[in-house]
């Protein structure tokens, strides 16, 4: 993939929203579960006021986080936004409980989901707005029809979608220019969407992982932090490195509801892997999940 030697610090979704591909995803400045509000409100607006402090010009949130909840904290505690900064939102899933996401694609719903966002993030157009899910229950054409026209309207600037295939990219892409796919990726958890990602860099996609410190067997973390000493950085920060020189089209939207935490995920952007430490990880046992 890319030289690890000339790692590009910035990406540019849709030829003009030119972003640090070290971003900050927004899910978890909620409750327990992603439900209600944050058990401390003040450090998750530390947290967002940190997040431009340090250089992140990219936010990832979703009207479902909260559900309200994560996008209502975005516009207290940065609003009005610096110039440069791109928040980026989703529709297309619904609450009932805490960690339970009914999908609701229908257009009547993406209609409403899109003006509560409009409105929470005190915008009158979102930058990038992403289908967060396919509902099986919609046909796929209504849902791109929707997209297709709120971005005609001037509601929305650019479309991405969330979880799909080459193909399900393919067939929106009839109706609109698709700048981003957010599919769950990460050192460990890679061979399902290992297609989508090349897909991407090709068509000059930003690819966003979601989860992106799966971490999800214990090979994976023991690797990550044995390489992690080299660096005097911990599993974590490795994991994060690792996705910036896998690919020039990712863009990192690691979530954390502590200032600590933040600064840690942020210093992995300045960590430059060895060749061979990096093709150790791109060795790396698969998570089945």
């Amino acid at each position: 993939m890319a030289n690890t030697k000339e790692i590009n610090k910035t990406f540019t979704i849709g030829n003009d929203l030119t972003v640090n591909r070290m971003g900050y995803g927004a899910m978890r400045i909620t409750g327990e579960g992603i439900w209600g509000p944050p058990k401390d409100k003040a450090e998750a607006i530390k947290v967002l006021q940190r997040s431009v402090e340090l250089g992140i010009n990219f936010i990832d949130t979703a009207d479902s986080y909260g559900p309200n909840v994560s996008e209502e904290l975005i516009a207290e505690a940065l609003y009005p936004y610096p110039k440069d900064l791109v928040i980026a939102t989703k529709g297309g899933l619904t609450r009932t409980d805490p960690n339970v996401w009914p999908v609701n694609a229908d257009p009547d719903y993406l209609q409403r989901a899109l003006e509560g966002s409009l409105k929470r993030l005190k915008q009158d157009r979102i930058d990038l707005y992403q289908l967060h899910r396919i509902d099986p229950n919609v046909p796929y054409e209504k849902t791109l029809e929707f997209l297709q026209r709120v971005q005609e309207e001037g509601l929305v600037k650019h479309i991405g979608l969330s979880e799909v295939t080459v193909d399900e990219i393919k067939k929106a892409q009839e109706y609109f220019k698709v700048v981003s796919v957010q599919n769950k990726y990460s050192v460990d958890f890679r061979e399902k969407w290992e297609d989508e990602l090349k897909y991407c860099q090709e068509q000059d996609m930003g690819f966003i992982p979601w989860n992106p410190i799966n971490a999800g067997n214990v090979g994976a973390q023991e690797t990550l932090q044995r390489i992690g000493e080299k660096y005097d950085a911990n599993g974590h920060q490795i994991a994060l490195a690792w996705l910036l020189q896998h690919s020039p089209n990712i863009l990192l939207i690691p979530g954390t509801s502590k200032v600590k935490h933040l600064e840690e995920n942020y210093k992995a952007a300045s960590i430059t892997l060895a060749e061979e430490d990096m093709q150790e990880l791109n060795n790396l046992k698969q998570s089945p999940k």
